[in-house]
């Protein structure tokens, strides 16, 4: 079940308390940026061959997605794949997108827990 489909549940069910909601988590995502584990070893080591094309391959498969908000801050979600023939770039970038959102709402559910509980 997606963020959405529980949102549309939370409002037919008539729930109205303070709450986080998935439009409101996109809408402090300010830009999203993604690359591997190979395209940071690489910018690591500019211009160096990889001791160990093995290790390149593996790196290859993990995927990150940095998430910069609004207000500046940053998280990441990772994606990683076990098999490399099963490795879809556009796949690991939904499923590291996924884990990075993932972040926002436990940090912005305890922001709004904090601040109903100074009321």
């Amino acid at each position: 079940m997606s963020d959405k489909d529980i949102e549309q549940e939370i409002q037919a069910k008539g729930l109205t308390a303070p709450r986080v909601t998935p439009d409101h988590v996109e809408s402090i995502i300010a830009s999203e940026h993604y690359f591997t584990a190979a395209d940071g070893e690489r910018f690591a080591k500019w211009g160096e061959q990889f001791a160990n094309e093995d290790v390149a391959d593996q790196l290859s498969l993990l995927t990150f997605c940095v998430l910069v908000l609004r207000n500046g801050f940053t998280v990441t979600g990772e994606s990683a794949c076990a098999s490399p023939e099963n490795f879809d770039p556009e796949i690991g970038r939904k499923i590291a997108r996924e884990n990075a959102v993932n972040k926002i709402w436990m940090l912005e559910g305890y922001l709004l827990k904090q601040k109903l509980s100074e009321k």
